[in-house]
């Protein structure tokens, strides 16, 4: 016999399951949620992505020393987009060593890089309540979201301290979100 706790989790992972699986439902994320870092990265448009990856792949600096190399070298993005992708860098470079190699030699440079705060959103929040009332609508700072993993049931996530730092980051930068603008099948 499945204990009650688990059979709502299952009746809601099998829900989220069965509203992924739809074509429109599964595009809605590219089209309503801010864009994350990493797909920030991947879309500037004036610079060789794999060249510019290979060029800061092992740096370290601070979200305000990203900011200043993102306002000087990538003059079109809006401010909370250098925002955003300045939070990113911070938490996530310097990648491993190996890394950009490694996913440039399978075709793939996306695979270098780990995922942003939008892809954490929605694959780790959704299974468990609902991404609109429990997460697009919540205005917290980047501590306020941190907050969220010390409750007990968030402890359990499988999420390493720097994808928790990620989502927390890109969280206070892009949320809440007004209810107009998130698909009205996602307003549940």
């Amino acid at each position: 016999m499945i204990a009650p706790a688990c059979a709502r989790r299952l009746l809601v992972a099998l829900s989220v399951l069965a509203i992924g699986l739809s074509p429109a439902t599964a595009q809605e994320d590219e089209r309503f949620m801010p864009r994350g870092g990493k797909t920030l990265f991947l879309e500037l448009a004036d610079t060789p992505r794999a060249a510019e990856l290979r060029e800061i792949a092992g740096i370290s600096r601070t979200e305000a020393e990203w900011r200043s190399f993102l306002l000087e070298r990538h003059k079109q993005l809006a401010e909370r987009e250098v925002s955003e992708l300045a939070a990113y860098l911070a938490v996530n470079l310097p990648l491993p060593e190996g890394a950009v190699q490694q996913a440039e030699s399978s075709g793939d440079i996306t695979s270098a890089l780990p995922a942003d705060g939008r892809e954490l959103a929605w694959t780790q929040c959704q299974f468990c309540h609902s991404l609109f009332t429990s997460y697009l609508t919540q205005q917290r700072d980047v501590q306020g979201w941190r907050s969220t993993f010390l409750s007990p049931f968030h402890r359990g996530l499988k999420m390493t301290a720097r994808q928790r730092e990620t989502f927390a980051r890109y969280s206070a930068i892009n949320m809440p979100m007004k209810a107009d603008d998130v698909p009205a099948a996602l307003r549940y």
